[in-house]
């Protein structure tokens, strides 16, 4: 089941994910996927997946009943495939191993409620680039924009269809033009500082494909620390079933 350097890290509920130094997760990953968190009857997408971490704390919360998948990188698209068959979830999952800007035909456009995409943080050409391919995708725009991102998305949603990502804030404007260059209007914006005295590190935020333009509602800031430097009670409730295991 394992292969040379990776290992299983805990989710929680005695549900377990293969991971590796390549192919991993952090706390960005698990704040996403309780933002985005599907209903019961949605169907639902997950662009730039990696080893999986998203559809699978998706599917150890029950929600949705499927979910779509999609990889470029096929060593990441076998650790997940792996990782479904170790919690017996391969009936609830797929995995498609493509780039995201070549969906035409492996995935139904204009049906799906929910996309998510926890994309690379830095343009290509800002940032000190890793040799590592696998870091390079995951961390730089080498394999696809931001544009190209929302321009998948809008194909796979339906009308009034969620879109959910997160980004580093000095991408908030791209995050924003790329979205209505697109057809997704944003709606929902929520910033995550790791203590009060911090700036902002992180952002979440809802688009919905063809929504009215306005109405964007900026929610409280999360916190992931309390004042004594600990996990704050929203950060421990957002883990849930696996807190203890993970943090």
């Amino acid at each position: 089941m394992l292969k040379e350097n990776e290992k299983l890290e805990p989710l929680g509920g005695g549900m377990r994910i293969i991971v590796s130094d390549e192919h991993k997760f952090w706390t960005d990953t698990v704040l996403l996927a309780h933002f985005s968190m599907p209903k019961k009857s949605d169907k639902a997408c997950d662009l730039g997946s990696g080893c999986g971490p998203i559809p699978l704390i998706w599917l150890r919360s029950g929600c949705p009943a499927f979910v779509s998948a999609v990889e470029i990188q096929e060593n990441a698209c076998s650790m997940f495939r792996r990782s479904l068959e170790l919690n017996g979830l391969e009936g609830r999952a797929e995995i498609i191993c493509s780039d995201l800007r070549e969906l035409r035909g492996r995935l139904p456009f204009s049906e799906y409620d929910v996309v998510v995409c926890n994309p690379p943080y830095k343009a290509i050409g800002t940032g000190i680039q890793s040799s590592d391919s696998a870091h390079l995708i995951a961390r730089h725009e080498s394999m696809c924009t931001m544009n190209d991102i929302a321009a998948a998305a809008k194909a796979l949603l339906r009308f009034s269809g969620r879109f959910c990502m997160c980004q580093r804030p000095e991408r908030l404007c791209d995050v924003m033009e790329a979205m209505r260059a697109n057809n997704i209007e944003p709606k929902r914006l929520r910033f995550v500082q790791q203590r009060t005295a911090k700036a902002p590190k992180l952002f979440l935020i809802e688009g919905r494909r063809g929504g009215k333009p306005g109405g964007l509602i900026v929610e409280s800031v999360l916190f992931i620390e309390d004042e004594r430097g600990n996990f704050s009670q929203e950060m421990i409730g957002i883990y849930g079933q696996y807190k203890e295991e993970y943090l």
